[in-house]
């Protein structure tokens, strides 16, 4: 079979490595001239199933209350603006503020997150993969109890699924990573996922790249994707700035772009950008330095030591398809930053860089065919998660597609799940 995969970052070049492997024909087709240059280029860098909460829980909606007008608050929301697509994400992201659906949407998440993690490990393994990756795990801290009595609570329901956890006194959080030490006097506590890492996103996407090349890839950069054509049950075409293109499966891997495409053939996809910036520094002292990976619960904050490089990595905007690089939120990482690390580096020589997550109401991603395109297949929707969960997602819709055995149950991952608000 051909197999065009629309999308070169994270999620796109896991899925084609994936297909060709599996003796797929495969071209994947993107804007950009090389591979992971737009979200997965300088992302906080953790494959973290720990984090696999999602945003929608039952207290979201009166934190977000708090949070409207700061300035420095970790989420930010330009609900001011007229934009149909925010209001009606948001009004399926309240339907999921429940109990029920927090777990259930959490169960798929970790579920997701742990085979993708096992799945990242082995390709590692087996391709020698070098990305600046970390395998000390990530140490999550807390500064406020009642954060801390929340983290134990979803540590305790995560055990049930497979995810395995280990709650530490501030000292045992400094004993693991002495950079804290300065720090150990706020801290309330911290939960330490062994097994959890992190590494260059961008460098792990171009290095996977190379290896599916190696397998026939074909890849077509510089290549604006206009919208699909399709007729009766399936998708006919690709149409681009350089001409249609045609393939037996289409794969749509466009993050937060996907919308867009996804709209010229009757489908309506709840997905939604959210902005998240990064600052990147070199390390000049790298015992004031974090080596393990590490996220300010309270702050929303993660770090991750990328070689000679410090990535710290926050905050959230719903503010549309918007990629200016705002100076305030940048400014807000490098106070965190400096607070906790003021000798790591030199903050003013930091590089700055925003880009879209892209987010779907009960934050799980969106894999497999679409119900009615009998050759249309979904790989989108992973928020904040997609270097977490890209190796399993690429494999998983690998085996969808070619129609073997995946490896996990897909059940509540697919489009279906949302054709109620076609």
């Amino acid at each position: 079979m051909t197999v065009l995969v629309l999308g070169a970052g994270l999620i796109g070049v896991t899925s084609a490595y994936f297909l060709a492997r599996a003796g797929e024909k495969v071209t994947v087709v993107d804007r950009q001239p090389g591979p992971g240059l737009e979200t997965s280029f300088a992302n906080g860098g953790q494959i973290s199933a720990c984090h696999t909460q999602p945003w929608a829980h039952p207290s979201t909606p009166a934190l977000a209350l708090r949070w409207l007008g700061r300035p420095d608050a970790p989420l930010a929301i330009r609900w001011s603006r007229w934009d149909p697509a925010l209001w009606s994400w948001g009004l399926r992201f309240l339907a999921n503020c429940t109990t029920g659906a927090y777990d259930r949407n959490m169960e798929r998440a970790v579920r997701l997150a742990l085979y993708s993690r096992a799945t990242l490990k082995a390709l590692r393994t087996e391709l020698n993969l070098d990305y600046d990756q970390k395998t000390k795990g990530i140490l999550k801290i807390y500064r406020d109890p009642r954060d801390y009595e929340k983290g134990l609570t979803a540590m305790a329901r995560t055990e049930e699924w497979g995810l395995h956890q280990t709650a530490l006194d501030p000292a045992a959080c400094v004993a693991l990573e002495p950079a804290l030490a300065r720090s150990e006097n706020l801290l309330v506590g911290g939960i330490l996922a062994a097994e959890d890492e992190s590494g260059d996103a961008h460098l792990f996407t171009k290095t996977l790249f190379d290896k599916a090349r190696e397998l026939g890839i074909t890849f077509l950069g510089n290549h604006a994707i206009l919208g699909l054509e399709s007729s009766g049950r399936k998708v006919t075409g690709v149409v681009t700035d350089k001409g249609l293109l045609r393939a037996d499966r289409v794969v749509l891997a466009l993050g937060s772009y996907s919308p867009f495409l996804a709209r010229t053939v009757g489908l309506r996809l709840p997905v939604y950008p959210a902005k998240g910036y990064s600052l990147t520094l070199d390390v000049a002292n790298p015992a004031a330095a974090p080596e393990i990976s590490l996220t300010d619960e309270g702050q929303r904050m993660v770090y991750s030591r990328l070689g000679h490089r410090l990535r710290a990595a926050g905050t959230a905007e719903l503010t549309g398809w918007d990629t200016t690089l705002t100076q305030s939120r940048v400014d807000l990482i490098i106070r965190e930053a400096q607070a906790l690390f003021p000798e790591a580096g030199d903050y003013t020589t930091a590089t700055a860089w925003c880009g879209l997550r892209p987010k779907t109401p009960d934050s799980a991603p969106i894999i497999g065919a679409v119900p009615g395109l009998d050759n249309f297949y979904l790989n989108t929707g992973h928020g904040t998660l997609g270097w977490t969960m890209a190796c399993g997602s690429g494999k998983l819709l690998s085996a969808l597609l070619t129609q073997t055995n995946p490896e996990i149950d897909a059940k509540g991952l697919g489009a279906g799940r949302f054709m109620g608000y076609r």
